[in-house]
Protein backbone atom coordinates (compact mmCIF):
# COMPACT_ATOMS: atom_id res chain seq x y z
CA UNK A 1 0.00 0.00 0.00
CA UNK A 2 1.25 3.54 -0.78
CA UNK A 3 2.60 5.45 2.21
CA UNK A 4 1.53 8.87 0.95
CA UNK A 5 -1.60 10.28 -0.60
CA UNK A 6 0.18 12.84 -2.74
CA UNK A 7 3.88 13.33 -3.37
CA UNK A 8 5.70 16.16 -5.09
CA UNK A 9 8.73 15.36 -7.27
CA UNK A 10 11.15 18.25 -7.73
CA UNK A 11 13.12 18.02 -10.98
CA UNK A 12 16.47 19.84 -11.04
CA UNK A 13 19.51 18.47 -12.89
CA UNK A 14 17.58 15.34 -13.93
CA UNK A 15 15.36 16.47 -16.82
CA UNK A 16 14.07 13.10 -18.00
CA UNK A 17 11.05 10.85 -17.40
CA UNK A 18 12.92 7.53 -17.43
CA UNK A 19 15.43 5.79 -15.12
CA UNK A 20 14.82 8.54 -12.56
CA UNK A 21 15.45 7.61 -8.93
CA UNK A 22 13.24 10.22 -7.21
CA UNK A 23 10.36 9.81 -9.64
CA UNK A 24 10.55 6.02 -9.37
CA UNK A 25 10.42 6.04 -5.58
CA UNK A 26 7.65 8.64 -5.47
CA UNK A 27 5.49 6.64 -7.86
CA UNK A 28 5.98 3.51 -5.78
CA UNK A 29 5.20 5.20 -2.46
CA UNK A 30 2.39 7.64 -3.24
CA UNK A 31 -1.15 7.34 -4.65
CA UNK A 32 -0.63 10.42 -6.79
CA UNK A 33 2.52 12.22 -7.89
CA UNK A 34 2.81 15.86 -8.93
CA UNK A 35 5.94 16.78 -10.90
CA UNK A 36 7.51 20.24 -10.74
CA UNK A 37 10.42 22.29 -12.04
CA UNK A 38 11.50 25.75 -10.90
CA UNK A 39 13.48 28.23 -12.95
CA UNK A 40 15.40 29.43 -9.91
CA UNK A 41 15.87 33.18 -9.80
CA UNK A 42 18.76 32.84 -7.36
CA UNK A 43 20.69 31.08 -10.13
CA UNK A 44 19.33 32.79 -13.24
CA UNK A 45 19.48 36.38 -12.01
CA UNK A 46 23.20 36.02 -11.29
CA UNK A 47 24.08 34.99 -14.85
CA UNK A 48 25.94 37.76 -16.70
CA UNK A 49 24.77 37.03 -20.26
CA UNK A 50 21.15 37.37 -21.40
CA UNK A 51 22.02 34.99 -24.25
CA UNK A 52 23.13 32.19 -21.91
CA UNK A 53 23.17 28.92 -23.85
CA UNK A 54 22.57 26.85 -20.72
CA UNK A 55 19.24 28.52 -20.07
CA UNK A 56 18.26 27.87 -23.68
CA UNK A 57 19.20 24.20 -23.31
CA UNK A 58 17.32 23.85 -20.03
CA UNK A 59 14.27 25.67 -21.40
CA UNK A 60 14.01 23.38 -24.43
CA UNK A 61 14.56 20.31 -22.24
CA UNK A 62 11.86 21.39 -19.75
CA UNK A 63 9.38 21.87 -22.60
CA UNK A 64 10.18 18.36 -23.85
CA UNK A 65 9.95 16.89 -20.33
CA UNK A 66 6.53 18.42 -19.82
CA UNK A 67 5.30 16.94 -23.11
CA UNK A 68 6.72 13.53 -22.20
CA UNK A 69 5.04 13.52 -18.78
CA UNK A 70 1.76 14.62 -20.32
CA UNK A 71 2.03 11.77 -22.82
CA UNK A 72 2.21 9.42 -19.81
CA UNK A 73 -0.99 10.93 -18.44
CA UNK A 74 0.78 13.29 -16.04
CA UNK A 75 2.19 16.78 -16.31
CA UNK A 76 4.80 19.24 -15.12
CA UNK A 77 4.12 22.30 -13.02
CA UNK A 78 6.68 24.98 -13.92
CA UNK A 79 7.45 27.97 -11.73
CA UNK A 80 9.80 30.97 -11.96
CA UNK A 81 10.99 32.30 -8.62
CA UNK A 82 13.24 31.50 -5.66
CA UNK A 83 13.24 27.70 -5.73
CA UNK A 84 13.18 27.03 -2.00
CA UNK A 85 10.15 29.32 -1.59
CA UNK A 86 8.35 28.04 -4.67
CA UNK A 87 8.70 24.37 -3.71
CA UNK A 88 7.45 24.91 -0.17
CA UNK A 89 4.47 26.91 -1.46
CA UNK A 90 3.72 24.38 -4.18
CA UNK A 91 3.79 21.48 -1.70
CA UNK A 92 1.14 23.31 0.32
CA UNK A 93 -0.92 24.20 -2.75
CA UNK A 94 -1.13 20.63 -4.06
CA UNK A 95 -1.54 19.10 -0.59
CA UNK A 96 1.65 17.04 -0.80
CA UNK A 97 2.55 15.00 2.24
CA UNK A 98 6.01 14.12 0.86
CA UNK A 99 8.69 15.68 -1.35
CA UNK A 100 11.06 13.59 -3.46
CA UNK A 101 14.19 14.85 -5.24
CA UNK A 102 17.62 13.71 -6.40
CA UNK A 103 20.88 14.86 -4.85
CA UNK A 104 22.80 17.89 -6.02
CA UNK A 105 26.04 18.17 -4.03
CA UNK A 106 26.97 21.70 -5.04
CA UNK A 107 27.32 23.57 -1.72
CA UNK A 108 24.70 26.20 -2.65
CA UNK A 109 22.26 23.45 -3.64
CA UNK A 110 22.86 21.58 -0.38
CA UNK A 111 22.10 24.75 1.57
CA UNK A 112 18.94 25.35 -0.46
CA UNK A 113 17.78 21.76 -0.04
CA UNK A 114 18.38 21.86 3.72
CA UNK A 115 16.24 25.01 3.96
CA UNK A 116 13.45 23.33 2.00
CA UNK A 117 13.61 20.20 4.15
CA UNK A 118 13.48 22.27 7.35
CA UNK A 119 10.51 24.33 6.15
CA UNK A 120 8.57 21.26 5.05
CA UNK A 121 9.38 19.34 8.25
CA UNK A 122 7.78 22.20 10.19
CA UNK A 123 4.65 21.62 8.10
CA UNK A 124 4.67 17.87 8.61
CA UNK A 125 5.78 17.07 5.05
CA UNK A 126 8.26 14.19 4.67
CA UNK A 127 11.34 14.69 2.49
CA UNK A 128 13.15 11.90 0.61
CA UNK A 129 16.24 12.33 -1.56
CA UNK A 130 18.27 9.93 -3.65
CA UNK A 131 21.48 9.35 -5.58
CA UNK A 132 20.92 9.82 -9.29
CA UNK A 133 23.58 12.08 -10.83
CA UNK A 134 26.57 9.72 -10.44
CA UNK A 135 27.18 5.98 -10.14
CA UNK A 136 28.96 6.21 -6.76
CA UNK A 137 28.57 9.26 -4.56
CA UNK A 138 29.72 10.80 -1.30
CA UNK A 139 31.13 8.07 1.01
CA UNK A 140 30.43 5.07 -1.23
CA UNK A 141 34.02 4.63 -2.46
CA UNK A 142 36.66 5.19 0.23
CA UNK A 143 40.20 4.07 0.93
CA UNK A 144 40.88 0.99 3.07
CA UNK A 145 41.37 3.41 5.96
CA UNK A 146 37.89 4.84 5.39
CA UNK A 147 39.11 8.19 4.08
CA UNK A 148 38.32 9.95 0.79
CA UNK A 149 40.59 9.36 -2.20
CA UNK A 150 42.62 12.34 -3.36
CA UNK A 151 44.32 10.73 -6.37
CA UNK A 152 42.34 9.46 -9.34
CA UNK A 153 43.97 6.13 -10.25
CA UNK A 154 43.52 4.47 -6.82
CA UNK A 155 39.96 5.83 -6.77
CA UNK A 156 39.28 4.38 -10.20
CA UNK A 157 40.60 0.97 -9.15
CA UNK A 158 38.41 0.97 -6.05
CA UNK A 159 35.43 2.22 -8.10
CA UNK A 160 35.79 -0.63 -10.60
CA UNK A 161 36.22 -3.16 -7.80
CA UNK A 162 33.02 -1.94 -6.13
CA UNK A 163 30.96 -1.90 -9.33
CA UNK A 164 28.28 -4.58 -9.73
CA UNK A 165 25.18 -4.76 -11.93
CA UNK A 166 23.19 -3.45 -8.95
CA UNK A 167 24.67 0.05 -9.20
CA UNK A 168 23.69 0.24 -12.87
CA UNK A 169 20.12 -0.97 -12.50
CA UNK A 170 17.48 1.30 -13.94
CA UNK A 171 14.79 3.03 -11.85
CA UNK A 172 11.74 2.33 -14.04
CA UNK A 173 8.82 4.73 -14.28
CA UNK A 174 6.37 2.91 -16.55
CA UNK A 175 4.89 0.46 -14.03
CA UNK A 176 3.27 3.12 -11.84
CA UNK A 177 2.90 5.90 -14.42
CA UNK A 178 -0.88 5.97 -13.93
CA UNK A 179 -0.19 7.64 -10.58
CA UNK A 180 1.16 10.76 -12.28
CA UNK A 181 -1.09 13.74 -11.60
CA UNK A 182 -2.28 15.49 -14.81
CA UNK A 183 -1.19 18.89 -13.54
CA UNK A 184 0.72 21.23 -15.82
CA UNK A 185 1.34 24.94 -16.15
CA UNK A 186 2.64 27.07 -18.96
CA UNK A 187 6.42 27.09 -19.36
CA UNK A 188 7.61 30.72 -19.08
CA UNK A 189 9.19 32.10 -22.24
CA UNK A 190 12.88 32.88 -22.40
CA UNK A 191 11.96 36.57 -22.40
CA UNK A 192 9.84 36.13 -19.25
CA UNK A 193 12.86 34.52 -17.59
CA UNK A 194 14.95 37.57 -18.52
CA UNK A 195 16.85 35.98 -21.40
CA UNK A 196 16.86 36.20 -25.16
CA UNK A 197 16.21 33.14 -27.35
CA UNK A 198 19.44 31.42 -28.32
CA UNK A 199 20.01 29.35 -31.43
CA UNK A 200 22.05 26.31 -30.41
CA UNK A 201 22.53 25.45 -34.08
CA UNK A 202 26.12 26.74 -34.15
CA UNK A 203 26.97 23.95 -31.75
CA UNK A 204 24.70 21.49 -33.58
CA UNK A 205 23.53 20.38 -30.16
CA UNK A 206 20.21 18.54 -29.97
CA UNK A 207 18.43 19.23 -26.68
CA UNK A 208 16.41 17.20 -24.22
CA UNK A 209 15.97 13.46 -23.87
CA UNK A 210 15.57 12.98 -27.62
CA UNK A 211 18.83 14.86 -28.23
CA UNK A 212 20.66 12.83 -25.60
CA UNK A 213 19.40 9.56 -27.07
CA UNK A 214 20.42 10.66 -30.57
CA UNK A 215 23.95 11.57 -29.49
CA UNK A 216 24.34 8.42 -27.43
CA UNK A 217 23.26 6.17 -30.32
CA UNK A 218 25.68 7.96 -32.62
CA UNK A 219 28.53 7.64 -30.13
CA UNK A 220 27.97 3.91 -29.60
CA UNK A 221 28.79 3.43 -33.28
CA UNK A 222 32.16 5.17 -32.67
CA UNK A 223 32.99 4.09 -29.13
CA UNK A 224 35.44 1.38 -30.20
CA UNK A 225 37.74 4.11 -31.58
CA UNK A 226 37.25 6.56 -28.72
CA UNK A 227 40.72 5.99 -27.24
CA UNK A 228 42.27 6.79 -30.63
CA UNK A 229 40.16 9.83 -31.57
CA UNK A 230 39.25 11.63 -28.34
CA UNK A 231 42.32 13.90 -28.21
CA UNK A 232 42.04 15.32 -31.73
CA UNK A 233 39.76 18.40 -31.85
CA UNK A 234 39.29 18.30 -35.64
CA UNK A 235 37.98 14.72 -35.43
CA UNK A 236 34.54 13.53 -34.33
CA UNK A 237 35.89 11.71 -31.30
CA UNK A 238 34.03 12.73 -28.12
CA UNK A 239 30.52 11.63 -27.17
CA UNK A 240 29.30 15.26 -26.93
CA UNK A 241 27.08 14.11 -24.06
CA UNK A 242 28.59 16.35 -21.37
CA UNK A 243 25.74 18.88 -21.33
CA UNK A 244 23.20 16.05 -21.31
CA UNK A 245 24.96 14.54 -18.30
CA UNK A 246 25.01 17.97 -16.65
CA UNK A 247 21.26 18.43 -16.90
CA UNK A 248 20.26 14.77 -16.66
CA UNK A 249 18.61 14.37 -20.04
CA UNK A 250 20.50 11.06 -20.17
CA UNK A 251 20.96 8.48 -17.42
CA UNK A 252 24.48 8.04 -16.04
CA UNK A 253 23.58 4.43 -15.21
CA UNK A 254 22.58 3.71 -18.79
CA UNK A 255 25.78 5.26 -20.14
CA UNK A 256 28.08 3.54 -17.67
CA UNK A 257 26.35 0.19 -18.21
CA UNK A 258 26.86 0.43 -21.97
CA UNK A 259 30.57 1.17 -21.55
CA UNK A 260 31.06 -1.51 -18.88
CA UNK A 261 29.27 -4.22 -20.82
CA UNK A 262 30.78 -3.40 -24.19
CA UNK A 263 34.40 -3.63 -23.07
CA UNK A 264 37.21 -2.90 -25.51
CA UNK A 265 39.77 -0.13 -25.17
CA UNK A 266 37.50 2.59 -26.48
CA UNK A 267 34.66 1.77 -24.09
CA UNK A 268 37.07 1.33 -21.17
CA UNK A 269 38.65 4.72 -21.87
CA UNK A 270 35.24 6.38 -21.98
CA UNK A 271 34.18 4.63 -18.77
CA UNK A 272 37.31 6.07 -17.20
CA UNK A 273 36.06 9.56 -18.15
CA UNK A 274 32.75 8.82 -16.42
CA UNK A 275 34.71 7.70 -13.35
CA UNK A 276 36.62 11.01 -13.40
CA UNK A 277 33.21 12.68 -13.14
CA UNK A 278 32.32 10.63 -10.05
CA UNK A 279 35.77 11.37 -8.62
CA UNK A 280 35.36 15.13 -8.84
CA UNK A 281 31.85 14.93 -7.39
CA UNK A 282 33.07 13.03 -4.32
CA UNK A 283 35.90 15.57 -3.93
CA UNK A 284 33.32 18.36 -3.89
CA UNK A 285 31.26 16.49 -1.29
CA UNK A 286 34.22 15.98 1.04
CA UNK A 287 35.90 19.32 0.33
CA UNK A 288 33.15 21.88 -0.41
CA UNK A 289 35.73 24.64 0.11
CA UNK A 290 37.14 23.91 -3.37
CA UNK A 291 33.94 25.43 -4.76
CA UNK A 292 34.67 28.78 -3.16
CA UNK A 293 38.10 29.46 -4.61
CA UNK A 294 40.23 27.38 -2.26
CA UNK A 295 42.87 25.04 -3.64
CA UNK A 296 42.54 21.36 -2.76
CA UNK A 297 46.17 21.62 -1.67
CA UNK A 298 45.65 24.47 0.73
CA UNK A 299 49.34 25.37 0.80
CA UNK A 300 48.79 26.86 -2.66
CA UNK A 301 45.94 29.15 -1.60
CA UNK A 302 48.34 32.04 -1.14
CA UNK A 303 50.49 31.28 -4.18
CA UNK A 304 51.48 34.75 -5.49
CA UNK A 305 50.21 34.62 -9.07
CA UNK A 306 51.77 37.57 -10.96
CA UNK A 307 48.61 38.20 -13.05
CA UNK A 308 50.46 40.41 -15.59
CA UNK A 309 48.33 43.24 -16.94
CA UNK A 310 46.51 42.38 -20.15
CA UNK A 311 47.32 38.68 -20.16
CA UNK A 312 43.94 37.47 -18.94
CA UNK A 313 42.07 39.66 -21.43
CA UNK A 314 44.27 38.41 -24.29
CA UNK A 315 43.50 34.82 -23.29
CA UNK A 316 39.75 35.46 -23.07
CA UNK A 317 39.71 37.28 -26.40
CA UNK A 318 41.77 34.67 -28.27
CA UNK A 319 44.72 36.92 -29.09
CA UNK A 320 47.63 35.22 -27.35
CA UNK A 321 49.47 34.54 -30.63
CA UNK A 322 49.44 30.78 -30.01
CA UNK A 323 47.07 29.33 -32.63
CA UNK A 324 45.82 26.25 -30.78
CA UNK A 325 45.06 28.29 -27.66
CA UNK A 326 43.34 31.04 -29.62
CA UNK A 327 41.33 28.59 -31.74
CA UNK A 328 40.16 26.82 -28.58
CA UNK A 329 39.08 30.10 -26.98
CA UNK A 330 37.18 31.09 -30.12
CA UNK A 331 35.44 27.73 -30.07
CA UNK A 332 34.39 28.42 -26.49
CA UNK A 333 33.30 32.00 -27.12
CA UNK A 334 31.39 31.18 -30.31
CA UNK A 335 29.72 27.91 -29.29
CA UNK A 336 29.85 27.51 -25.50
CA UNK A 337 31.77 24.26 -25.95
CA UNK A 338 35.46 23.40 -25.84
CA UNK A 339 37.10 20.10 -26.68
CA UNK A 340 38.37 18.35 -23.55
CA UNK A 341 42.02 18.16 -24.61
CA UNK A 342 41.91 21.89 -25.32
CA UNK A 343 40.45 22.64 -21.89
CA UNK A 344 43.67 21.23 -20.44
CA UNK A 345 45.87 23.08 -22.94
CA UNK A 346 44.20 26.46 -22.45
CA UNK A 347 44.11 26.10 -18.67
CA UNK A 348 47.79 25.16 -18.56
CA UNK A 349 48.61 28.08 -20.84
CA UNK A 350 46.75 30.60 -18.69
CA UNK A 351 48.37 29.44 -15.46
CA UNK A 352 51.80 28.22 -16.49
CA UNK A 353 52.56 30.50 -19.48
CA UNK A 354 50.62 33.65 -18.66
CA UNK A 355 51.01 33.19 -14.88
CA UNK A 356 47.39 34.14 -14.24
CA UNK A 357 45.51 32.85 -11.18
CA UNK A 358 43.60 29.69 -12.07
CA UNK A 359 40.49 31.03 -10.33
CA UNK A 360 40.07 33.67 -13.03
CA UNK A 361 40.05 31.03 -15.74
CA UNK A 362 37.73 28.82 -13.73
CA UNK A 363 35.20 31.66 -13.45
CA UNK A 364 35.45 32.42 -17.18
CA UNK A 365 34.71 28.80 -18.06
CA UNK A 366 31.86 28.81 -15.53
CA UNK A 367 30.27 31.72 -17.39
CA UNK A 368 30.85 30.36 -20.89
CA UNK A 369 30.61 26.56 -20.89
CA UNK A 370 27.21 25.15 -21.79
CA UNK A 371 28.16 21.96 -19.93
CA UNK A 372 29.53 23.81 -16.88
CA UNK A 373 29.61 21.50 -13.87
CA UNK A 374 30.99 22.95 -10.65
CA UNK A 375 32.74 19.76 -9.51
CA UNK A 376 34.39 19.01 -12.86
CA UNK A 377 35.28 22.62 -13.64
CA UNK A 378 36.92 23.19 -10.25
CA UNK A 379 38.68 19.83 -10.39
CA UNK A 380 39.92 20.30 -13.93
CA UNK A 381 41.27 23.79 -13.35
CA UNK A 382 43.03 22.80 -10.16
CA UNK A 383 44.53 19.78 -11.94
CA UNK A 384 45.86 22.00 -14.74
CA UNK A 385 47.19 24.57 -12.27
CA UNK A 386 48.85 21.86 -10.13
CA UNK A 387 47.03 22.94 -6.96
CA UNK A 388 44.46 20.13 -6.87
CA UNK A 389 44.10 16.35 -6.95
CA UNK A 390 47.01 15.12 -9.00
CA UNK A 391 49.68 12.49 -8.55
CA UNK A 392 51.94 14.51 -10.89
CA UNK A 393 53.98 17.31 -9.28
CA UNK A 394 53.70 20.92 -10.35
CA UNK A 395 56.35 20.73 -13.04
CA UNK A 396 53.93 19.28 -15.65
CA UNK A 397 53.52 22.14 -18.14
CA UNK A 398 51.97 21.73 -21.59
CA UNK A 399 53.89 23.19 -24.51
CA UNK A 400 51.21 24.87 -26.66
CA UNK A 401 53.17 24.40 -29.88
CA UNK A 402 54.00 20.71 -29.45
CA UNK A 403 50.42 20.05 -28.30
CA UNK A 404 49.25 21.71 -31.50
CA UNK A 405 51.65 19.72 -33.67
CA UNK A 406 50.61 16.46 -32.02
CA UNK A 407 46.84 16.84 -31.86
CA UNK A 408 46.06 19.13 -34.83
CA UNK A 409 48.94 18.28 -37.12
CA UNK A 410 47.32 19.52 -40.33
CA UNK A 411 45.90 22.61 -38.61
CA UNK A 412 42.32 21.72 -39.50
CA UNK A 413 40.89 22.78 -36.15
CA UNK A 414 43.06 25.89 -36.05
CA UNK A 415 41.95 27.05 -39.49
CA UNK A 416 38.29 26.37 -38.67
CA UNK A 417 38.34 28.96 -35.89
CA UNK A 418 41.20 31.18 -37.08
CA UNK A 419 40.42 31.84 -40.75
CA UNK A 420 43.15 34.50 -40.79
CA UNK A 421 45.56 31.54 -40.80
CA UNK A 422 43.77 29.76 -43.65
CA UNK A 423 46.62 30.18 -46.15
CA UNK A 424 49.47 29.67 -43.70
CA UNK A 425 51.44 26.53 -44.70
CA UNK A 426 51.19 23.50 -42.41
CA UNK A 427 54.83 23.87 -41.36
CA UNK A 428 54.09 27.30 -39.86
CA UNK A 429 50.46 27.03 -38.76
CA UNK A 430 51.40 25.99 -35.21
CA UNK A 431 53.94 28.82 -34.80
CA UNK A 432 53.16 31.39 -37.51
CA UNK A 433 55.62 33.93 -36.10
CA UNK A 434 58.37 31.73 -37.52
CA UNK A 435 57.25 32.48 -41.09
CA UNK A 436 59.75 34.59 -43.05
CA UNK A 437 58.41 38.10 -43.78
CA UNK A 438 58.06 37.45 -47.50
CA UNK A 439 56.03 34.30 -46.76
CA UNK A 440 53.78 36.28 -44.40
CA UNK A 441 53.09 38.77 -47.18
CA UNK A 442 52.52 36.04 -49.75
CA UNK A 443 49.85 34.26 -47.69
CA UNK A 444 48.27 37.47 -46.41
CA UNK A 445 49.00 36.87 -42.75
CA UNK A 446 51.44 39.44 -41.41
CA UNK A 447 52.22 38.74 -37.76
CA UNK A 448 51.34 41.70 -35.63
CA UNK A 449 48.82 42.93 -38.21
CA UNK A 450 46.64 40.02 -39.31
CA UNK A 451 47.39 37.73 -36.39
CA UNK A 452 49.05 38.62 -33.04
CA UNK A 453 52.67 37.96 -32.25
CA UNK A 454 53.07 35.62 -29.26
CA UNK A 455 52.22 37.45 -26.06
CA UNK A 456 54.92 35.48 -24.22
CA UNK A 457 57.80 33.13 -25.00
CA UNK A 458 56.94 29.65 -23.75
CA UNK A 459 60.39 28.52 -22.59
CA UNK A 460 60.95 31.69 -20.56
CA UNK A 461 57.48 31.51 -19.00
CA UNK A 462 57.95 27.86 -18.15
CA UNK A 463 61.02 28.80 -16.14
CA UNK A 464 59.09 31.51 -14.29
CA UNK A 465 56.26 29.11 -13.52
CA UNK A 466 58.64 26.50 -12.16
CA UNK A 467 60.28 29.09 -9.93
CA UNK A 468 56.90 30.32 -8.73
CA UNK A 469 55.92 26.83 -7.60
CA UNK A 470 59.40 26.00 -6.33
CA UNK A 471 59.26 28.98 -3.97
CA UNK A 472 55.74 28.07 -2.83
CA UNK A 473 56.79 24.47 -2.15
CA UNK A 474 59.90 25.49 -0.21
CA UNK A 475 59.58 25.23 3.59
CA UNK A 476 60.25 28.50 5.39
CA UNK A 477 63.98 28.88 5.97
CA UNK A 478 64.87 25.68 4.15
CA UNK A 479 65.59 24.14 0.80
CA UNK A 480 62.83 23.10 -1.58
CA UNK A 481 61.05 20.02 -0.33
Amino acid sequence: MPEYERALVWFRRDLRDFDHAALHHALRRARQVVCAFVFDREILDALPDAADRRVAFIHASVVELQCALEARGGGLVVRHGVAQDEIVQLAEQVGADALFFNHDDDPAALSRDAAVEKALAERGVAVHHFKDVVVFERDEVLTAAGTPFSVFTPYKNAWLKALTPFQLQSYPVERYAERLAPQSSEVPSMQTLGFVPVDLGALRLPTGMAGGAQLFADFLERIDRYHETRDFPAVKGPSYLSVHLRFGTVSIRQLAAAAWQQGGRGAQTWLSELIWRDFYHQILWHRPDVASGHAFRRQYDALPWPNPSGHFAAWCEARTGYPLVDAAMRQLNQTGYMHNRLRMVTASFLTKDLLVDWRRGERYFADKLIDFDLAANSGGWQWAASVGCDAQPWFRIFNPVTQSEKFDAAGRFIRRYLPELARVPDKYVHAPWKMPPDEQNRVGCVIGRDYPAPIVEHAAQRGLALELFRQAAQPAGGEPG
